[in-house]
């Protein structure tokens, strides 16, 4: 237990860091943030009144015990280009990553895993070596490439999938199909070389000496042991998912909070992108914590005491 409320305040204290930095993320900005949202055409009223809105005409530490005392009941402040409560804009935005980020985590897990334990089965034959090949081809291709060659095939040469936007429930998987091909390939070569640092192990051979069937012995054994690493992977990719897949959410148009931080930016709405650099790295951070929860589950080994 000891093991374990130490991480959570490990967690809680990360977590406290990303308030300040992202606290400090219009201080940062160079020159005057208020002149860089208003633009040099802006009068001095419209300067001061932005100023004192943002709250920037006060010090340093009342302005982040202010920021601290709105988060704390999920007041992110207002959008400066839409006047919208910032809130209700993210509300929005997440369910459409999310929707995006579990798909591209399943086609990955359905194809990544079977190819990995494939790989390993068959090591230096050819379903080995096909497996290699198509994880190395695929973590080489960036998302900025993949994604337009597949709305390239499958869009505009074939006609099967939308070209973009949200219109269509199958517009979806092209920008998860991106997403999940680097996945794929990571989670191919982690199944591969976990498998295959347990499969020669006693308790494998034990198994097959009493004679129980060999994907028994392989998914009942040998990828228990070899589940850990894999989940360790799965869990820092889908937080990265989660987070929000910007360039994939670009290129396609999807409405996910990944599009709506890069508008934010190309707007210099700074509260706005500021509350979205905020969510998404604490999202990254509490999905990690599960994962890490989640080990002892998995691997008898690891308990959470002193």
């Amino acid at each position: 237990m000891s093991r374990f409320l130490h991480r959570v305040a490990g967690t809680a204290l990360t977590m406290f860091g990303v308030l300040l930095l992202t606290f400090l993320l219009v201080h940062l900005v160079p020159g005057d943030p208020v002149e860089v949202m208003l633009g040099e055409s802006a009068t001095g009223a419209d300067r001061n009144a932005l100023r004192a809105d943002l709250g920037l005409d006060q010090p340093l530490p009342v302005q982040f015990t202010d920021y601290l005392a709105k988060l704390s009941h999920g007041n992110f402040g207002s959008s400066i280009h839409s006047h919208a409560p910032i809130a209700g804009l993210l509300a929005e935005r997440l369910p459409a990553t999310a929707r995006l980020a579990l798909l591209s985590l399943s086609l990955a897990l359905l194809v990544g895993i079977p190819l990995g334990i494939a790989a390993a089965l068959w090591q230096n034959r050819w379903p080995d070596r096909l497996a290699t090949f198509s994880s190395l081809t695929l973590s080489a291709m960036p998302h900025f490439w993949l994604g337009p060659l597949l709305m390239l095939v499958f869009a505009l040469w074939l006609g099967w999938l939308p070209v973009s936007g949200m219109e269509s429930p199958a517009a979806i998987l092209l920008p998860a199909l991106t997403l999940a091909c680097g996945l794929t390939a990571i989670l191919t070569r982690m199944t591969r070389a976990s498998l295959l640092d347990v499969l020669n192990e006693d308790f494998v051979r034990t198994a097959r000496a009493k004679g129980l069937p060999e994907r028994t012995v392989i998914l009942r054994h040998a990828m228990r042991a070899a589940l850990l690493p894999v989940v360790t992977v799965v869990g820092l990719q889908l937080g990265s998912l989660l987070a929000g897949a910007v360039i994939t959410e670009t290129v396609f148009g999807w409405e996910g909070v990944g599009r709506l931080l890069v508008e934010s930016i190309e707007k210099r709405d700074y509260p706005l992108t500021q509350a979205c650099v905020l969510v998404i790295a604490l999202i990254y951070m509490l999905v990690n914590l599960c994962t890490d929860l989640l080990y002892s589950r998995i691997d008898p080994r690891i308990r959470f005491t002193a």
